[in-house]
């Protein structure tokens, strides 16, 4: 039996101050399944991360977003996110003065829509901290200020942990990271994986992908799909380099 669909993208096309970066994509995330997004430098991979989110930098200029069967056109970023959308980013802006604490009950309570209680938002921090291997002392610093690469991808993670929500969207999580850094993101990765999430992890390099096994491969090249397929894809694409896909484009399934 096929997993339901999570999201949606149809025929997407997608222009930032008048230039055109996306042209044309077609992608479908089920739940329980990890996609990885793969392109070169201005392919458009962040793009589609904020188009998905609602940044309203980001016009679509035709085609679709479906979210469990919804079009995502008219939604502002705060109901994605109250609906189950969650995008970790390439850069995460730092916050001095703001306790990730204080931080993380926030965007919680803006995601459920009312508060919650000290008691149950303690239960959840410990569970997931300890799940994700990250000492209690980290719950008092300020959001990523003078956080190195590395703890400012596992707050990321953290964040996506205690939001737990049904699609996750990864811009380019590994970037910047050294290698224990990266093993440790991945296994955060790893540790979210659930039959009623769809994670898509866009990412310009194969090295994530030795620590974790995407259900699919999507390589974007010139803002379109050229290929998409197995796990074996990313090796292909790590041997041959993006130049061999500039000239492919094959039309991805999009479910009905």
């Amino acid at each position: 039996m096929t997993n339901p669909s999570l999201l949606i993208v149809r025929d997407l096309h997608v222009s930032v101050e008048g230039k055109a970066i996306l042209k044309g994509v077609n992608l479908t995330v089920n739940a329980g399944e990890v996609h990885a997004l793969m392109g070169p430098n201005g392919s458009g991979k962040s793009t589609l991360s904020f188009c998905l989110m609602g940044h309203p930098k980001y016009h679509v200029t035709s085609g679709q977003i479906l979210y469990l069967g919804q079009d995502m056109a008219a939604l502002p970023p705060n109901e994605r996110a109250a609906a189950g959308i969650f995008l970790a980013f390439q850069y995460p802006t730092a916050i001095p003065g703001v306790t990730i604490a204080n931080f993380l009950r926030a965007a919680l309570r803006g995601v459920r829509g009312q508060d919650v209680p000290v008691k149950e938002f303690r239960q959840i921090v410990k569970a997931n901290l300890n799940a994700l291997g990250i000492a209690e002392s980290f719950m008092s610093r300020y959001v990523n200020d003078g956080f190195s690469g590395g703890e400012k991808k596992r707050l990321e993670i953290l964040q996506m942990a205690v939001l737990a929500p049904q699609l996750a969207v990864l811009d380019e999580t590994d970037s910047g990271l050294d290698i224990d850094a990266l093993k440790t993101v991945a296994e955060g990765i790893n540790a979210l994986r659930a039959p009623e999430r769809g994670l898509l992890l866009i990412t310009h390099y194969q090295r994530i992908l030795n620590y974790l096994t995407p259900d699919v491969v999507h390589v974007l090249v010139n803002g379109r799909v050229a290929r998409s397929g197995g796990p074996e894809l990313a090796h292909e694409l790590e041997a041959k380099g993006y130049e061999t896909f500039r000239d492919q484009e094959t039309v991805t399934p999009v479910a009905s």
